[in-house]
């Protein structure tokens, strides 16, 4: 694809867009049930989608016996996570030669997520590519998670960058629909656990690669 000329900033979504980071959820899981001699159930994953944090903990809590309280729980998962994108997440495919065409070009970048600020910057710390952006805001700053726009527009006005001047990567429908609702161009990305979970962001983008290697600068 080629990138519009009239783009002067790129936001990326974090998870399973800008960094391969989707599968370690599940991992995480199977990780922490091996605790306690139990094996991954094949439909733990669809049980426990949609679920809040405290949500999925009460649910491991009591359909698994865990004798920890619901706050050791959330606090192990939280310390595995932290591992995870210390020493375990890799940028996306043509990731950081793209970084480094954007900032060459004077191209504004920006990072609206709706993870946690301290797995934001432990990975971006970790990949040392912190340097290549010029604004990072997650979900709970504003007051509605895509697919509403708020993320996004959060991340313009911080850039000084007009909406329609904004160009979107995400791996979700969500994202891709918090992107339009902000008046934004939205390019899908294909993540391999986004695509197993029903994501098809070819119908639903203005723009779809496979990564980021496909993506041509308009000069």
């Amino acid at each position: 694809m080629v990138l519009p000329a009239d783009t002067e900033a790129v936001i990326f979504d974090l998870d399973g867009t800008l960094v391969d980071s989707m599968w370690i959820w599940k991992q995480i899981d199977i990780d922490y049930l091996s605790l306690y001699g139990i094996k991954l159930p094949e439909n733990l994953q669809n049980s426990i989608d949609g679920m809040s944090y405290s949500e999925t903990a009460v649910y491991f809590k009591e359909r698994f016996g865990i004798p920890d309280s619901i706050e050791k729980i959330k606090q192990d998962w939280y310390d595995m996570s932290i591992e995870f994108y210390r020493k375990r997440v890799p940028l996306k495919t043509g990731a950081l030669e793209f970084l480094k065409q954007l900032k060459a070009r004077g191209i504004k970048t920006g990072i609206a997520t709706s993870n946690s600020r301290e797995l934001l910057e432990t990975a971006l710390d970790s990949l040392h590519v912190k340097e290549y952006f010029d604004s990072l805001h997650v979900a709970c700053e504003v007051a509605k998670g895509k697919p509403s726009p708020d993320i996004y527009l959060l991340v313009a006005d911080d850039l000084g960058i007009e909406p329609e001047k904004c160009f979107v990567f995400e791996d979700i429908t969500q994202g891709i629909e918090a992107a339009h609702a902000a008046g934004m161009k939205a390019c899908g990305i294909y993540d391999e656990i986004s695509f197993e979970r029903g994501h098809r962001l070819d119908s639903v983008a203005d723009y779809y690669i496979n990564d980021f290697t496909e993506i041509i600068f308009n000069d």
